[in-house]
């Protein structure tokens, strides 16, 4: 089933969020035509129960729709705006056609309420919040957007100076900011997948010497500590993914965002290396995934960040070692999420 969504959702984004299309949202052109295909789709309700409308999947089953996100550099917050969505049916609040973004963090101050570094903002209409123990909808128009300085980032702060009447505000018991985290994990090791392919596939064509450089061994050394680096974060976010519900567990999502994060700096290091010159150039395709890389590596928090909530969990529970705390309390799914 994981293969019939998979194989249906890449083929969406190689004919719609090719690299040219990507560029062209990058460079304020209107993502709404590109919305507008994944909403006709289906794929926004992948999380949404059957009973409401959705296809009533589990966060296990669209792991592979979240890796293509990565994979293809989607442009627009498609894993943000499914999560979004099952949580505002799970609560009883209508759900609006439009991309929607989560916020890592909200400051409520005398300018008003401001939303730091939201990721996709400049390409969403409506951004879910937590406040304490509520979760507010707010609307992007209503707030005032300021986009970071960072070529091409889709990365925006909002401040709304007057909260909007009439704004959906709900009780949750959810960690927002973990289950976020979770579905940036498996972006990030989708779009570390493409690179590592880009990587290989450049080496084994760029000749130097006579051969190709894949041929020479320090860079087939440095190219296996890419693929160790790739393959650890795919299993990480799969773990973190594995989940009966739409929201992961918040330790193994803790896991999930820690490793992958983690391997961001290697991994676009060694493409970089190996690549040359080229491969930071405007016109080559390498820094449209490796500029993600660095921005969802701080999404929702860093590695050091959740290493030290999975630290923390480890010392409450004194009476587990290390290892019977992997082993039960990372690798054993939970459906309880």
């Amino acid at each position: 089933m994981d293969d019939l969504f998979t194989d249906a959702i890449e083929k969406l984004f190689a004919q719609r969020s090719m690299p040219q299309q990507v560029r062209a949202i990058e460079d304020g052109g209107s993502a709404q035509s590109l919305w507008r295909e994944i909403q006709e789709s289906g794929f926004a309700d992948a999380l949404v129960p059957e009973n409401q409308g959705g296809a009533g999947l589990a966060l296990a089953d669209v792991f592979g729709i979240l890796l293509a996100c990565g994979s293809h550099a989607l442009p627009v917050p498609l894993a943000p705006t499914m999560l979004a969505r099952a949580i505002l049916v799970q609560a009883g609040q209508s759900v609006p056609e439009g991309p929607i973004s989560i916020a890592g963090a909200a400051v409520e101050s005398k300018r008003g309420l401001e939303c730091p570094q939201v990721a996709f903002a400049r390409v969403s209409e409506w951004v879910l919040v937590r406040l304490g123990e509520t979760c507010t909808l707010l609307a992007i128009d209503d707030a005032t957007l300021t986009p970071t300085e960072v070529h091409g980032s889709l990365v925006g702060s909002l401040c709304w100076t007057l909260r909007p009447t009439g704004t959906a505000c709900f009780a949750s018991t959810l960690d927002l900011q973990a289950a976020a985290a979770c579905l940036f994990a498996a972006q990030l090791a989708g779009a570390m997948e493409r690179v590592f392919a880009m990587t290989v596939d450049y080496a084994n064509e760029r000749t130097q010497f006579g051969r190709p450089i894949g041929k020479f061994q320090a860079v087939q050394q440095q190219i296996s500590v890419m693929a160790e680096q790739v393959f650890a974060a795919r299993m990480a976010a799969q773990i973190g993914c594995d989940s009966g519900t739409h929201a992961p567990d918040p330790l193994r999502a803790a896991v999930a965002k820690a490793r992958t994060s983690e391997a961001v700096v290697p991994v676009a290091a060694i493409a970089h290396a190996v690549h040359g010159a080229i491969g930071i150039t405007e016109e080559y395709d390498l820094q449209l995934y490796t500029r993600r890389l660095y921005e969802w590596r701080t999404a929702f928090g860093s590695e050091s960040y959740w290493n030290q909530k999975i630290g923390e969990s480890l010392l409450r529970d004194r009476t587990e070692t290390v290892l019977p705390f992997l082993r039960e309390r990372v690798s054993a799914r939970s459906d309880t999420a």
